[in-house]
C-alpha cells in the first residue's frame, strides 16, 4: 500500500462534500507531475484529504477505489476514484506539519504547488498521530 496527499479547495470540493457523496472521482488534475502520481495509485492506497486555500490542513483520510482512467480528451490527464475513510479528530495544519522535524522531507512541503503528492509511510504515521 502506498500513501498520498490530495489537495482540494474546500470552496470547490470539501471533506464534507465527500462525506455527503460517499465517493468521488478525483478529476481536473492538470499538472504532469501530479498526473503521474495519480497513475501510480493502486486500489487500496490511502490518501490524506487536504484542504488548501485559507484552511491549509489535512482533515481526513481516503481510500483509492479505482485506478487511473482518462479524464477529458487527452490521454495524459487521468482521474482516480476515492472514498472517505475517516476524518482526523483535529485538522493537521500546514504550520504544524512545517514545525514537525519528522516531516521536513515531505514532498508536499518541498513542492507545495502540487495537488497530488506521495507521502512516505513514516510521514503518514506522524500526520495521523498528530490528527488524533
Amino acid at each position: 500500500m502506498a500513501y498520498w496527499l490530495l489537495k482540494s479547495e474546500p470552496d470547490s470540493y470539501s471533506w464534507d462534500d465527500l462525506l455527503a457523496e460517499g465517493q468521488t472521482e478525483w478529476t481536473g488534475v492538470r499538472n504532469p507531475a501530479a498526473a503521474l502520481h495519480l497513475k501510480a495509485m493502486t486500489v487500496g492506497d490511502r490518501a490524506l484529504f487536504y484542504h488548501s486555500g485559507k484552511d491549509r490542513a489535512a482533515v481526513g483520510t481516503v481510500e483509492v477505489t479505482r485506478t487511473a482512467q482518462q479524464d477529458g480528451d487527452e490521454a495524459r490527464w487521468v482521474s482516480v476514484a476515492v472514498k472517505p475513510l475517516k476524518p482526523l479528530a483535529k485538522p493537521v495544519t500546514l504550520a504544524a506539519m512545517k514545525a514537525e522535524p519528522k516531516l521536513a522531507g515531505m514532498e508536499m512541503l518541498r513542492q507545495s504547488r502540487l495537488s497530488v503528492s506521495p507521502v512516505r509511510a513514516a510521514e503518514w504515521a506522524v500526520i495521523v498521530k498528530m490528527g488524533d
